[in-house]
């Protein structure tokens, strides 16, 4: 086994810290991009927290979401009724990608292996976002993990 795949995503992009960074950075181009800054009408300055504490149990860091905010149900929920478009949805991909390579490391693989993680995430998003408020999501299973081959 490499010692790239003895190390998890988190560790390798630096842990909380970065994953605020790139939260911060991202939040901050979309609350100023006029597509999807109506999105996110209901913005605090607290999903940037809840974003990188999703991040980073994603990436197999910390398991905060799942203990503290109400896990994969959660934040599958926090997207219905949303109605997000594919414009959106590439839109968003541009902006976290910029911010990907502004504040994480300069590693290709592991840039390309966050980026696959956006990718696959939101279009699931897009999906949950057709649904109505309060549409019943079943039970989705745990908080996934993505790995240096993707979803483990």
């Amino acid at each position: 086994m490499s010692e790239r795949t003895e190390t998890t995503l988190y560790d390798a992009i630096g842990g909380m810290d970065t994953l605020r960074r790139l939260s911060d950075t991202f939040y901050e181009a979309v609350l100023e991009d006029a597509l999807l800054a109506p999105v996110f009408a209901n913005f605090s300055r607290t999903h940037i927290e809840h974003v990188a504490v999703w991040l980073a149990e994603i990436f197999s860091g910390p398991a905060r979401f799942t203990e503290e905010l109400g896990g994969h149900q959660a934040l599958l929920r926090s997207h219905l009724g949303l109605a997000i478009t594919e414009e959106q949805r590439t839109r968003w991909m541009e902006l976290m990608t910029a911010a990907v390579e502004k504040e994480l490391p300069d590693d290709e693989l592991l840039r390309r292996r966050v980026v696959e993680y956006f990718d696959w995430g939101t279009k699931i998003a897009r999906g949950v976002s057709a649904e109505p408020v309060g549409q019943n999501l079943g039970e989705p299973g745990p908080t996934p993990r993505w790995g240096w081959n993707g979803l483990q």
